[in-house]
């Protein structure tokens, strides 16, 4: 099974921003900022990951990442 990669916790890093200024700059809760930064794999909706790539300045796309090589729970 593949797995989508969340790359959002890369590309905050390299603009400076940490889980506080996103949170703040996106109003995303912080709760779930932690949980994308924790666990690259974590779901979010699809107006989470717009509002975050509104505030990164980069398309969605950049944020998301085939991971054909991670272990699923199905195997």
């Amino acid at each position: 099974m593949r797995k989508i990669k969340l790359r959002i916790k890369e590309i905050a890093r390299e603009k400076g921003l940490s889980m506080t200024k996103l949170h703040n700059r996106s109003e995303v809760s912080y709760t779930v900022i932690r949980k994308i930064f924790r666990d690259p794999y974590a779901e979010i909706n699809l107006t989470t990951l717009a509002r975050l790539s509104e505030i990164l300045g980069v398309p969605s796309r950049d944020l998301i990442e085939d991971d054909d090589n991670h272990p699923s729970a199905d195997e």
